[in-house]
């Protein structure tokens, strides 16, 4: 139940936010009248705070209970987005993650104080419910973020498998950012409110523009469509893991700077590429449909198809990176005169020409140092921030984001300031550590 320090008030003034928005006030007020509900609202909406304010409410303050409710999101990156909302709500209530692609050992030595809130991956999830890390009786409350996009990864199985396993369900809240797709009966779903916030029409602040090319050309006029494009942040998306890094050998072929993203890195390859990309390290992060939906990523200005989706419902979740909230977009699509094109393009589109020649694009202003100390460290934001101050000899505008792990932090250093700044830090102390700051590779 919502407690005193556990208001809605209270939780937006932590979080910085001045107020609800329709739709997730909508949720809450929903949520305390219906057992299972589906959500459908865009990507970047505000989907979590919905959903975490809604169960908050429902949620006791007793440890004895064990783990109280699960959510399921289909990528770490999702998961851990959420595991972070959730801890800065500053509940008071515990909170763990489970997902795949780092040691299980640190999890099963964490749920042995079982939390009240677990959030993860079907696949993990899965895997501690054979180990019997955690009991279930005491779980009601289950939450399927992304559900649509846990099927389409191949999570069914999982995904029913954990439900089976969960005897004393009451509540069921889905959430998608798509109205397409049927809800399997294995997730139980009674007499479910929909609360629809998926607006029909297309958004005045998408231009979309298509370049025609042909086989021969496709790579040479991409690159040309790259830094015609600029230098405000880009998304380029591929279908395959594969094609990500061969336009990725391209790129730095051509000395571009960029970043990749995908399924197959490992998960500490895959934290600091979107570091980079949201601190200006990087303006380009080339990637498949995993970075689509559910990311937090700053505002993208641009987005290129490099290869067109197979399906409307991803080519629609690519651009909803884009054009988000108040903001403008345009998506890039390359089109090969000697193949056929998709049947989703319709007549809205803009046909573009480049110009015979393309100035080159400029080098990113920051660069990313990497810092060996974190949280488990004792170690905050501000202590990084007055250590690159102080000792480091910075400027307010020489410093820009700066990310604190669990063992490790970031931070984004003007270019002209970087081989300054290792100089005069690294090997001294934060707090009581010794630290070692490099440049992030």
């Amino acid at each position: 139940m919502e407690s005193n320090k556990n208001t809605t008030k209270h939780i937006l003034e932590r979080l910085q936010i001045s107020a609800l928005n329709d739709m997730q006030q909508a949720m809450t007020s929903a949520a305390q009248k219906n057992g299972n509900m589906v959500l459908l609202s865009p990507t970047g909406s505000g989907k979590t705070i919905a959903f975490l304010l809604a169960l908050l409410q429902e949620l006791k303050e007793d440890p004895a209970l064990g783990v109280q409710a699960l959510v399921l999101a289909p990528s770490r990156e999702l998961a851990l987005q959420i595991t972070q909302v959730f801890k800065d709500m500053q509940t008071g209530f515990k909170v763990n993650c489970c997902y795949g692609g780092h040691s299980i050992k640190t999890e099963l030595n964490s749920l042995q104080v079982p939390p009240t809130l677990l959030i993860g991956t079907p696949g993990r999830i899965a895997d501690h419910l054979r180990r019997e890390s955690f009991t279930t009786e005491g779980i009601q409350h289950l939450i399927l973020d992304e559900f649509d996009k846990s099927l389409e990864l191949g999570f069914a199985k999982e995904m029913s498998f954990i439900i089976e396993e969960l005897p004393n369900l009451k509540r069921r809240h889905l959430t998608s950012a798509t109205s397409a797709v049927e809800v399997p009966e294995f997730v139980g779903l009674v007499q479910p409110t929909t609360l629809n916030f998926l607006s029909e029409k297309k958004s005045d602040a998408l231009s979309t523009k298509a370049l025609v090319t042909n086989s021969a050309n496709r790579e040479s006029d991409f690159l040309k469509l790259i830094n015609y494009v600029g230098s405000e942040p880009t998304l380029v998306f591929c279908n395959q893991r594969a094609t990500v890094e061969r336009v990725s050998n391209m790129l730095f072929k051509s000395g571009i700077e960029h970043d990749i993203f995908h399924g197959g890195l490992e998960q500490k390859d895959r934290e600091l590429a979107l570091i980079k990309f949201k601190n200006g390290s990087h303006n380009i992060l080339v990637t498949t449909d995993l970075a689509a939906r559910g990311l937090d990523i700053p505002t993208i200005q641009h987005i290129i198809h490099y290869q067109l989706p197979h399906t409307e419902s991803e080519f629609i979740h690519r651009n909803g990176r884009t054009a988000r909230m108040e903001a403008t977009g345009t998506a890039y699509l390359i089109l090969e005169q000697d193949k056929p094109w998709r049947e989703y393009i319709d007549e809205t589109i803009e046909y573009i020409e480049l110009p015979e020649t393309v100035p080159p694009l400029q080098k990113p202003t920051w660069k990313t140092l990497y810092i060996s100390a974190g949280k488990k460290d004792k170690v905050n934001k501000f202590d990084i921030v007055g250590t690159l101050f102080k000792k480091g000899g910075l400027q307010k505008e020489d410093l820009g984001l700066v990310v604190v792990k669990e063992y490790v932090s970031y931070a984004a250093v003007h270019q002209d300031k970087v081989n300054q700044v290792i100089k005069n830090i690294s090997k001294k102390r934060i707090k009581k550590k010794q630290v070692l700051v490099e440049l992030a590779r």
